[in-house]
Order: structure tokens, then C-alpha cells, then sequence
């Protein structure tokens, strides 16, 4: 009867269990049969099929279907955990299982009993339920091991799943001010990465994706006003206002150093720090005398103009040169120029009131031509690597590693310490007239200075500068 079909006849149609002969699966349905025993010969050739797809596949076999992509971002390892490809053992060890699905099955050798056909279960919807159930599974089932193998997966899956990111762009229209500039020859790239590095934008590659959305969008070579933390939208809008489109410059007060004209000129040129590095060591293209070792001091204090389509080099050479007619203008020799350079740069530090630099040239004169040590808290402080401060330690004046520790080294310092202007230069070439060897600023708000002889005279003048300080404790 169709109601006991005899399974191993169906597996291995033409015996029976016993080993006799009997009828095939195929040859039973070319003879009439009852719809009862149809259906049943149905199921039969079914559960064959599923035997067969159990089976190992037999060598020289088709390959089996490729696996289906994993959700974009997910560690393939993760995906297998949620799709079961992946076996946990109970010694916390991932792996796949031993029948190619996850299971433990075929490591007794023993096949598979045919399993009754049943209809496909619909696929359900993933969503972050299933994160949160490898989390538990991962915790109860497997030990802390195989917690320590598949946490940081599950943290990905999270992360995949949930969106869960750090924004990779600011929101609102920016904080405080910045001037950028776009040089000639920009393309789209380079002003999302002069954004970025300007901190306009959060993400070049943000900012460049709505750009190239944007496929009407031109730059304009030159400088613009914009904000630090815009949004890339609002950062784009900005760039095609033309109200925002500036004449900036770079600016250079008095006695500058050499680090700090390099800042201005990354975050107003549009020029990156390894451009301007690389610019400011390549002494031969300024034309400086022999025994010069650095641009410090060599670099006019002015206004620069910026010129989108100049490169560090160029806008160096323009200091340079403007600084060598400052030179000339002073009557100052070629032979002369770094000696006067490096005493200027000096004054230019030590020095308050306009009136006050020639006298303070003078006395550094007098010290050398005695034979006297400079003692400038200036150039100990240059030397530390502290160039917007005087201010010394007396560890700092004691350290003779310091070659421009001119409480230790005698003679000026052996290279300038700041770029000066005319005021300073002109110090230097027409000093003051007098004998003096020592000063003090008495009043910091004044700026008042004494200027003295001797040592005792000196002293004088600091016990009234301790007592100003004392009337004013705000500026200790």
C-alpha cells in the first residue's frame, strides 16, 4: 500500500532492505495509481531529493551555489554568525561545522535518516533583535571565551546595522572666522582639503562628494572669508558668495619669528605646512650670503598681499628681497648685513619705546666691546623654543647646551632671533651716544626704562621696578 512505502526501496530503488528485488520509484508511476497513492509517491520522490542534497557531493561534483553577499560593512566573520555558517564550539573556538552547514553531522560516518518535506520558512526581516539575540546566545551558551572571539564582532554588526557613527560633517553655518585661500590651478579636491586642514569642514571627502553633486559649481582663484565648523553645505554656499571673496594678506609685525610667519602663510596662502617647510630650508634660492644658516631675520616685517598663483618660494624671496632694500636704504654693506640682522633682531626683542633703541643698542655695544657677557633673557628664551616671551628660569640662564644662552656664551647670539624692521635696523647702524652698561624697565604700562652706568646704579633701578610690580599685582 502507498501508505507503507518502504524507504530504503525509495534511496535505492530495485532492492529492498532484505536485499530482493524490487519495483523502482520511477517504474511504480508509469502504472495507474489511486490520487492517495500519487501523493504519496510524490512525497516519496521529495524526501529522495532532500536525501540527495544531505549527501556528500561526489568528487568531480559542480560547485555549490555561491554564498550570498554579507550586509556591506560586516565582517564576514559576524555575517556567517548570523547566517550559521559559522560554528561556535563549546570550547568558545569558531569554526565551520563538520557537515559544511554549522551542524556536528558525518563525523560518525552514519547518513542521514530522509526527513518528512516541509514547506520553506519565510525569511524574516534582520534588524537589530538580531544583534541583541548573538549577544545574549554569545554570553549564555558559550562561555567567556567565545564571548572574547565574537564581541567585537557583534559590536560591528551594531554599528553596521544601527547606523551607530561618529557625523562625519559639522551642522550649522560655523564659529569663529578664517580666511582661505584657492590658488590658480585649484581643482575641486584641493579646496576640500585646504577646507579640512583650514578646520572649515570636518571631511574633505564630504565636502568633495557634494561638489562633485554639484556640477555648476566654479572657484574663483583668491581668498575668502569663511568659518571654522561649517557644514560642507554651508561651506559651498559661502565659496559662491562673492561677498565673502577678500583681499587677504599676510601681515608681519616687528620682530616675528621665523615659525610663526610659516603659520601665516599655511592658513592665509592656501599652502600646505611641507610646502612651506620645505621652501623656508632651501636657502639657495634667495641668494642670502654664505654663511647665513636660517630665513629668521631675513624676512621684512610688512604686508604681503596673497597671490593664489605663488608658491612658498616665492612668496619667501619677496620678504628677502624687500628686506635687502631695507638694508641698502639703511646704508648697510652686503659684507655687513647678517652681522646687523642678528644685533637688530635683538634690539628688536629687548627694546620698548621707539625712543629706547638706540640707547639699547648702545648698551649691548658697550658689553662687547668690554668683553662683557649680553645677558639676554631674549635669546635664552629663543633658544628654549620660546619665541613670545623674555621671561627666563634660572635653569634656563644656566644651561649652557643653549647656544643662544648668552648668560654662558659670550658675543651675540649665533643667529638671529627674531625678523626686525626699520626701527631696529636703523638702532643698530645710528646708536645712541652714552656709557651705559646696564638696563631696566621701571614701569610696565610706559614703558618707562633706566638706563645705567653701573652696577650699583642698576640696582637702584630694580629694587623701583620690584616696587611698581608690588603696587601692581595684576602683571606678576
Amino acid at each position: 500500500m502507498a501508505d507503507d512505502l518502504d524507504w530504503n526501496a525509495i534511496i535505492a530503488p530495485g532492492n529492498d532492505a532484505e536485499g530482493r528485488k524490487t519495483t523502482s520509484a520511477r517504474e511504480a508511476t508509469a502504472r495507474p495509481m489511486s490520487r492517495r497513492e500519487a501523493r504519496a509517491a510524490e512525497a516519496a520522490a521529495e524526501a529522495a531529493r532532500a536525501a540527495d542534497a544531505d549527501a556528500p557531493a561526489p568528487a568531480g561534483a559542480a560547485p555549490a551555489a555561491p554564498v550570498p553577499p554579507t550586509r556591506a560593512g560586516v565582517d564576514p566573520e559576524v555575517h556567517a554568525l548570523l547566517t550559521g555558517e559559522l560554528h561556535v564550539d563549546d570550547d568558545g573556538l569558531g569554526g565551520a561545522g563538520d557537515d559544511g552547514r554549522g551542524g556536528r553531522g558525518g563525523r560518525g560516518g552514519a547518513s542521514r535518516a530522509p526527513r518528512e518535506p516541509r514547506e520553506p520558512r519565510r525569511r524574516r526581516r534582520r534588524g537589530p533583535l538580531i544583534a541583541g539575540i548573538v549577544i545574549v546566545a554569545v554570553v549564555l551558551g558559550v562561555g567567556v571565551s567565545a564571548y572574547a572571539f565574537a564581541a567585537p564582532k557583534v559590536q560591528q554588526v551594531i554599528a553596521a546595522i544601527s547606523g551607530d557613527k561618529e557625523p562625519d560633517d559639522y551642522t550649522g553655518s560655523g564659529t569663529s572666522k578664517v580666511t582661505i585661500t584657492i590658488k590658480q590651478g585649484d581643482i575641486g579636491e584641493d579646496v576640500a582639503k585646504t577646507l579640512q586642514r583650514s578646520g572649515v569642514v570636518k571631511d574633505s571627502k564630504v565636502f568633495y562628494k557634494l561638489l562633485l553633486a554639484s556640477p555648476d559649481v566654479q572657484f574663483q582663484p583668491g581668498s575668502y572669508s569663511l568659518k571654522k565648523e561649517m557644514s560642507s553645505k554651508s561651506a559651498l554656499a559661502a565659496l559662491q558668495d562673492s561677498k565673502n571673496h577678500v583681499q587677504a594678506s599676510i601681515v608681519i609685525p616687528e620682530g616675528t619669528a621665523l615659525k610663526d610667519i610659516e603659520a601665516g602663510m599655511v592658513s592665509k596662502a592656501g599652502l600646505t605646512a611641507a610646502e612651506v617647510d620645505a621652501a623656508a630650508k632651501d636657502l639657495s634660492a634667495y641668494g642670502l650670503p654664505a654663511n647665513v644658516t636660517t630665513l629668521e631675520g631675513w624676512l621684512f616685517p610688512a604686508t604681503y598681499p596673497i597671490n593664489p598663483g605663488w608658491t612658498a618660494t616665492q612668496y619667501f624671496k619677496s620678504m628677502v628681497d624687500t628686506m635687502k632694500e631695507h638694508l641698502a636704504a639703511a646704508g648697510v654693506a652686503e659684507a655687513d648685513q647678517e652681522h646687523v640682522i642678528v644685533f637688530a633682531s635683538l634690539v628688536q626683542k629687548e627694546a620698548g619705546l621707539a625712543a629706547d633703541y638706540p640707547k639699547v643698542a648702545r648698551v649691548f655695544q658697550n658689553r662687547l666691546d668690554k668683553g662683557m657677557l649680553l645677558q639676554s633673557d631674549a635669546t635664552v628664551a629663543y633658544g628654549t623654543g620660546n619665541t613670545h616671551t623674555v621671561t627666563t628660569t634660572d635653569a634656563e640662564r644656566a644651561d649652557a647646551s643653549n647656544k643662544y644662552n648668552t648668560y654662558v656664551h659670550e658675543g651675540l647670539p649665533p643667529a638671529p632671533i627674531s625678523n626686525p624692521g626699520d626701527l631696529a635696523i636703523t638702532a643698530v647702524t645710528k646708536m645712541a651716544t652714552g656709557n651705559w652698561e646696564y638696563f631696566v624697565t621701571v614701569n610696565l604700562e610706559t614703558g618707562e626704562t633706566v638706563f645705567s652706568d653701573t652696577y650699583a646704579q642698576h640696582q637702584v633701578a630694580v629694587r623701583q621696578f620690584q616696587a611698581w610690580l608690588r603696587a601692581h599685582p595684576d602683571y606678576q
